[in-house]
Parts: C-alpha cells; structure tokens; sequence
C-alpha cells in the first residue's frame, strides 16, 4: 500500500507496540495510533479503528504478543488464556481473528518457558501477518485473470489494503490488473451505515489513481441492469464450509441483483476466512452494532472539525445488523490463494 507514494502496512508491530492506521477519519486524515498494551488492542478492534477480517485477524495475533510480553513468567499461560477471551470478545463474527489468535495461543502452549513463548508468538504473529499478504496477493492474481481491459466491477463495502495487513482481497484483483496494464473501472457503494465504500474504498482507489465513481447503495441494481457492470468483486468475513458468505450488510441485495441481471459475483478471501466447522451461513453470528450508526452521520465540518450530525428524528430507534449472508448459489466462485474455487468445491481445500 502507498499512501502519498509511501509504503505501509495496515497494521504492525513494534517491539511491545501494535501500530496501525487509524481508519475513522479517512479520508479527511490520515494518522498512525500506537496501542500499547492488548487491552487497547481489544479496543481498537472493537471501535472499528482497524477492520476487515484479515486487518482484525493480525490485530488478534498482535494482542495476543502484547499479552504474553506482559505477562508474568509464573502464571503466563493462564494470562494470555484470558486475554485471548478479551480479544476473541471484540467482535463475533469474522472468522480470521478466531484463527489467527488461536494460532499464537497454540504456540504459546507448546512453549516450555515463558521466554519461548515470548519468541514463538512473536514468530507466529509476524509470519501470520507475511502470510496473509503473500495470500492476497496470490489473489489479486487469480482475480485480475477474470478481468478484461476496460471491464467495470461494483464493490460493496472495502475489502482493500485497510480491510487487510496489505493487498486485500476483493480489491487485490483491480490493483493487480492495474499494474498489469488494464484500465479498468469501479463502481464504488457507498456502503451505509459506516459508508466504508464512500470513505475507504474510494480513498484507495484514488491513491492508486483507479477510475471509480461512488455510488449509492440503491443505485446499484440501476448499474447492475444497465450493462453498465462487468462483474462484481466483493470481500468476506466468514464463508460456511458449504459456500455461504458472511459480508458487510447489503451484500446479500447485491448478489440477488447481480444473479437476475446475469453479472457474474466473485467473493475474495484468504483460506483462513472459510470455517470448515460452520455447516452453513444460518450458524455464523451475526454482529449488531451501535444505533448510533444508522441514526447519526459523521463528517468533516466546513471549519475542519469531526461531527455527527443526526439525521433521524428523535424518538426514532434503528436496527443495525453490521453483516448479511449471501446463499453459495449466487456466487459464481471464491477467489482464494490457492485458486479460484465455485462454492461446491470449497471441501476440497479442507
């Protein structure tokens, strides 16, 4: 990822510090937060300061480094046990962050001293976080092969770079297809109610100078049906091992709009996002967010200040389901590491 032409990761770690970049205040501000203990990792995942399952996967694996550094030589294994609970706690359904803390604390456990445990997490935390660019990048090629020069893709929510350590994963294929050459362009959701597209995707798309328009969330089936779309690229946050995705809240809409319109509907996603012990998406929980979200909005003031406006009236109260689940029958196949995969298939990679 380059922002301003410098490279960055989403998100690292520093010794004891996991740093990141803050997302809420793109794309008006771009800022590096330094965290400096789990709890305050726990936090950032919770608040949304990092997201995207692969993003909130690392933050995982790197709190689960600040925990057994800080832990006391004696007791540390049941110290990280209740910081993994802590962490694990954030939120509920991406399936990356369950697996990559459960990564560390496997090799925490299988360490015959606090000292080499401290090593190994570090060890796994970071080679986790190497993997997982290596995986969307493998992505972005397997993608870009699906995309002819001067094809247009809707995107729903941001599934790029900031939704994962670097690459992504539904915008990794329009990146690679960019260095390859094709001129392509993107049709960008706004993706209310946290308006991830309007704020994240556009922001990086803009940085790798990618044609894209934003779009409102409802006017996609007008795009989808006007042969105006290609194909749709769009990310996860858990899959069932039978094909059905868990994604940002309007993804089911889009897909439903995209089979009776004949486009053809990717889902990008490192292996770790697929939980072979969900049977399908009616088991993968669902997070409720924060009222707040769909009642009020966030934005930059003419005299350069963050506020939330509400735009509700006062006595209303708000629903605000933060994902949905898209059957395996409307998705034309999963973009993985390992190769491009229709949902039927996924056993294969178990």
């Amino acid at each position: 990822m380059k922002v301003n032409g410098q490279p960055y990761r989403t998100i690292w770690l520093e010794g004891k510090l996991v740093k990141l970049i803050y997302q809420p205040q793109i794309p008006h501000k771009f800022e590096i937060r330094t965290l400096q203990s789990y709890q305050e990792t726990a936090h950032a995942i919770q608040e949304m300061w990092v997201r995207g399952a692969p993003a909130i996967g690392a933050a995982g694996a790197f709190g689960m480094v600040q925990a057994v550094l800080a832990a006391s030589p004696h007791n540390y294994q049941s110290f990280v046990a209740d910081a993994a609970e802590v962490l694990k706690n954030t939120r509920p359904t991406a399936q990356n962050l369950f697996f990559e803390i459960d990564q560390v604390l496997a090799c925490i456990k299988a360490s015959n001293s606090w000292e080499e445990a401290c090593q190994n997490a570090v060890a796994q935390a970071n080679q986790s976080a190497d993997e997982s660019v290596k995986a969307c990048e493998k992505i972005g090629e397997f993608g870009a092969e699906l995309l002819k020069d001067g094809d247009s893709i809707l995107t729903h929510c941001n599934a790029g770079w900031l939704a994962c350590v670097d690459w992504g994963t539904a915008l990794a294929p329009i990146y690679r297809a960019a260095r390859d050459g094709k001129k392509n362009f993107v049709y960008v959701d706004e993706t209310r109610p946290r308006g991830q597209g309007t704020r994240l995707t556009a922001w990086e798309l803009g940085q790798e100078e990618i044609d894209h328009a934003i779009i409102a969330d409802n006017a996609a089936g007008y795009f989808l049906s006007g042969n105006n779309i290609q194909i749709v690229f769009v990310g996860a946050d858990r899959i069932a091992a039978n094909g059905d995705v868990a994604n940002k809240i309007g993804t089911f809409s889009k897909a439903l709009v995209a089979s009776e319109c004949k486009v053809p509907f990717y889902v990008a996603a490192p292996l770790s996002t697929i939980d072979f012990n969900c049977n399908s998406g009616s088991e993968i929980p669902i997070e409720e967010r924060s009222q707040e979200e769909v009642l009020n909005t966030w934005g930059l003031s003419e005299q350069g200040e963050f506020i939330s406006v509400r735009t509700a009236p006062a006595k209303s109260a708000a629903k605000n389901p933060a994902f949905d689940v898209t059957p395996a029958k409307f998705v034309s196949g999963i973009i993985t590491e390992k190769g491009i995969f229709h949902p039927s298939e996924l056993h294969q990679l178990k």
